[in-house]
């Protein structure tokens, strides 16, 4: 791996890319402390805490909390993109617009991109409005429409720079512009849940009869998350390497006085063809109505009426709702095999074998090719999906169960006879040892977002842009780290 990034940088061309993808992630960067004028963030970041717009703070890498341009991040690019991609498979005239222009589906991004930043844009002003974080300017002049559409303006040209960005990451630079995004965002975040995760090591005093306790396993509960992190990282590095061969025959021909074909090879078909495409737009659908009602509550939407059934279904959609999860789960195989149709077409690949002489053992050439192909995909999707979807909704499932039953297990372990039901001094009250663990276990679930979905980002980001990188050394016949 090594000697393949030193080949990289010693080939002009690839450094030059690999400087131009740092560039524009350096200058991104700049724009997320950029602040928006009549804007006050004070603690807006911790009032997130325990809602989706802290997991949506992760992804747009802290600018949400800040409350600075970038604050929107990616979410109304990847939102349009999937739109239209979705629409290009309905409407089979756009879908073949996607085929023969793609620079007229481009602008057509754009456009939604910005319609959509526009209506985000203006449900984050109003959360600010009613949430007291605009200056007193904005607030009682009677220019306060002025000073709102200034406000819009800004988070509008935020998203509008993102998704500039992006682009020119794909036009220039090195792997996928949205995924690298992401990805620089979530790498950013992790100083904060490491000073996150120490102070709630250290910080102690005054939870509970017992701080010695709470000390350790809160010590405890630090070196298992890091254990299981890097645990997830080595199994996620080897399921994105796996892949299913299948082999193929070459005929023999005779050309001239020389004999070609004969040889036996294979057609690999990856187990996670897709990366983490699937990963990031199903976290974009399944959040977008949870952040909807978020914005609605928090601009106070219903505070006249806090029984509305309006409430309780965004609670059930909500990131601890019972539909969340869920959703993520089926929106994952949907978009996996979404991808998977649309980047592997077993009819084009049945046809090029036909084409070079080659054959699958026991199956002939054609259709029953393309079809035995197809079913092998299937299974291939499936699997790899079930895999994505897995890693992506059970640290939120079994989270906090686990923990809690890891809290009690503990406390009982440290005060022989006392049982779940046992009642202990903690929290400043009277409460059980099943409580309290409960309590414990929630707590620790809200102050940690990064669940498997960012992890499935930054890891598979990772490793496809390295791939992209081996790709792109492999042409220039540099022995890489697949050779």
């Amino acid at each position: 791996m090594l000697q393949t990034l030193k080949n990289a940088w010693n080939t002009k061309e690839i450094r030059s890319k690999i400087l131009f993808t740092l560039l524009i992630l350096l200058l991104y960067r700049v724009g997320t402390v950029i602040p928006v004028p009549f804007v006050e963030a004070n603690d807006f970041a911790q009032s997130l805490g325990g809602t989706i717009l802290e997991y949506m703070n992760i992804l747009s890498g802290g600018s949400l909390g800040a409350l600075t341009l970038f604050a929107l991040g990616v979410q109304p690019y990847i939102n349009a993109s999937i739109i239209i991609q979705l629409l290009a498979v309905v409407f089979p005239k756009l879908g073949e617009l996607a085929k023969t222009d793609k620079k007229k589906m481009n602008f057509i991004t754009r456009i939604v991109t910005v319609i959509l930043a526009v209506v985000t844009a203006v449900g984050y002003y109003f959360l600010l409005k009613n949430g007291g974080y605009l200056t007193n300017a904005a607030l009682e002049s009677n220019m306060a429409w002025l000073y709102a559409i200034v406000i819009i303006v800004c988070y509008v040209a935020g998203a509008s720079v993102i998704m500039w960005l992006a682009e020119r990451i794909n036009e220039k630079g090195i792997g996928n512009g949205i995924s690298l995004i992401l990805f620089a965002n979530i790498v950013a975040e992790v100083p904060s849940v490491a000073y996150t995760l120490g102070a709630f090591v250290v910080d102690t005093y005054g939870y509970t009869d017992s701080a010695w306790l709470y000390a350790g396993v809160s010590t405890l509960f630090a070196v298992l998350l890091i254990a299981v992190l890097l645990a997830l990282v080595a199994v996620v590095i080897w399921f994105t390497g796996s892949e299913r061969r299948i082999p193929v025959q070459y005929a023999k021909k005779v050309v001239g006085r020389k004999m070609y074909g004969g040889q036996n090879s294979s057609l690999p078909i990856k187990l996670n063809m897709t990366g983490v495409m699937p990963i990031i737009f199903a976290s974009s659908i399944v959040t977008f109505l949870p952040t909807v009602f978020q914005i609605l509550e928090s601009a106070g939407a219903f505070k006249n009426n806090p029984d509305s059934g309006w409430l309780v279904f965004a609670d059930i959609i909500g990131q601890n709702g019972v539909v969340f999860p869920i959703m993520m789960f089926i929106l994952v195989i949907a978009f996996a095999y979404f991808y998977a149709q649309i980047t592997f077409d077993p009819i084009e690949v049945a046809n090029n074998l036909k084409k070079q002489g080659g054959a699958i053992p026991g199956i002939r050439q054609g259709r029953p090719t393309s079809d035995y192909i197809r079913k092998i995909l299937n299974k291939i999707t499936l699997a790899g999906a079930l895999f994505l979807a897995l890693i992506a909704v059970l640290p939120n499932i079994l989270g906090p169960h686990v923990l809690q039953y890891f809290f009690e297990w503990i406390y009982k372990g440290a005060y022989p006879g006392m049982s779940a039901d046992s009642y202990i001094f903690a929290g400043g009250g009277i409460m059980t040892v099943g409580q309290y663990a409960s309590q414990m276990a929630s707590g620790l679930v809200s102050k940690f977002s990064f669940g498997g979905t960012t992890l499935l980002i930054v890891v598979g980001v990772a490793i496809e842009t390295y791939r992209e990188l081996e790709a792109q050394l492999t042409m220039r016949n540099y022995k890489g780290f697949l050779n």
